[in-house]
């Protein structure tokens, strides 16, 4: 079974994927099935991991806005 952090290591290396200008949710960098086959415990964990990674590393991804819904949505930069 992968682990958050696991988790985390293969979100950061989609967002290798999106281009410059590109919004997107976390759960956006895997496919769908992926996705609901993470524990909803494992998913909040990500996303919070997810979040520290963008606000301590000076990368190419900020951190936008919240959805209705509240999750957190990200900006890909140059």
């Amino acid at each position: 079974m992968v682990n958050a952090n696991d988790l985390l290591a293969i979100a950061i290396k989609e967002t290798n994927n999106l281009y410059e200008g590109e919004t997107f949710l976390v759960r956006e960098l895997f496919k769908g099935y992926e996705w609901n086959r993470i524990s909803r415990s494992d998913r909040l964990l990500l996303g919070t991991l997810f979040i520290n990674y963008v606000n301590t590393s000076n990368g190419n991804i900020k951190a936008t806005h919240k959805t209705s819904s509240g999750q957190q949505r990200y900006l890909k930069l140059k």
